[in-house]
């Protein structure tokens, strides 16, 4: 559909376009379903999950400064939430619900400088900007979606093998954790490499279908997944030599999954090369 770009994350079908952020051009970037590229914001902090409050307003992670920033009508970012005191890593996905909650990931360690994997907080930021852990203890949350009318979060767990589901109040508060997809077994590694080795899927981004299964980005299978509840795998989209990073589902007709690819994700490797893509199948 488009290439050229550094490394993509957080695609979201919205008026009739996939926004999308590119990490290391610092852009959040809309593409028409032709390939036209527009920026629509520019990102120093790196962004990365979309998202928009029920007036309209963009928000948008900004990785590095640990901070939610909110897009004012007349283009400018301006800070939403302050999420470093909640958060031990980058930030990195994001869900913004109905009501303009925001759940927010984060990596839990310092990934691309090899640090050992430790759990992370998902974290609430209610629409004035107030926050709050949703969840804590998971092992590198990642995508995150509504599934069952919205009455239940899924987030995938990228070193957890699983993706968690838990019901959410009317508050926006989430309950107990309960395994949604489990792959297999939870890995033990003490290292990323290792931890990787033992996950059969590492769910990355994620979206849902029309019938309320969940299409996963399989970062470590060069592949996206189709999965029901319980985990058992429906479909399954080849991207080739290319991983999977991120999904979404949209198009003029509901019938497209965007596909986030790159040769990898390791920021040394995808800094200073443009050789990510945007994907589309019909599905």
């Amino acid at each position: 559909m488009a290439d050229g770009f550094s490394f993509l994350e957080g695609p979201r079908w919205h008026e009739g376009r996939l926004w999308v952020s590119d990490f290391y051009t610092s852009r959040v970037l809309a593409v028409r379903e032709s390939g036209e590229v527009e920026t629509v914001a520019e990102v120093p902090g790196q962004p990365s999950g979309l998202g928009w409050l029920p007036d309209g307003r963009m928000l948008v992670v900004s990785m590095r400064e640990r901070r939610l920033l909110r897009q004012e009508p007349d283009g400018s970012l301006v800070p939403h939430a302050e999420l470093a005191e909640l958060t031990g890593g980058l930030l990195n996905d994001m869900l913004v619900d109905s009501h303009g909650r925001a759940y927010v990931g984060n990596f839990g360690f310092d990934l691309m400088a090899g640090g050992p994997p430790r759990t992370a907080n998902l974290v609430l930021v209610r629409p004035d900007g107030t926050t709050g852990v949703a969840a804590g203890e998971l092992a590198f949350p990642n995508g995150i979606v509504l599934v069952d009318g919205g009455s239940t979060l899924v987030v995938a767990e990228t070193l957890g093998n699983r993706l968690s589901g838990y019901p959410v109040g009317q508050d926006g508060a989430l309950g107990g954790r309960r395994d949604w997809a489990a792959f297999g077994p939870s890995p033990t590694g003490s290292e990323v490499a290792e931890v990787l080795a033992e996950v059969s899927v590492a769910p990355d981004g994620i979206c849902v279908a029309p019938d309320d299964t969940i299409w996963v980005a399989d970062a470590g299978n060069h592949r996206v997944l189709r999965v029901a509840e319980g985990g058992k795998i429906l479909d399954e989209v080849d991207t080739g030599e290319l991983h999977a990073f991120a999904c979404a589902v949209g198009g003029a007709g509901g019938r497209t999954l965007f596909i986030c690819a790159a040769p990898s994700f390791l920021e040394h490797e995808r800094r200073d090369t443009r050789e990510a893509v945007l994907l589309a199948a019909t599905v």
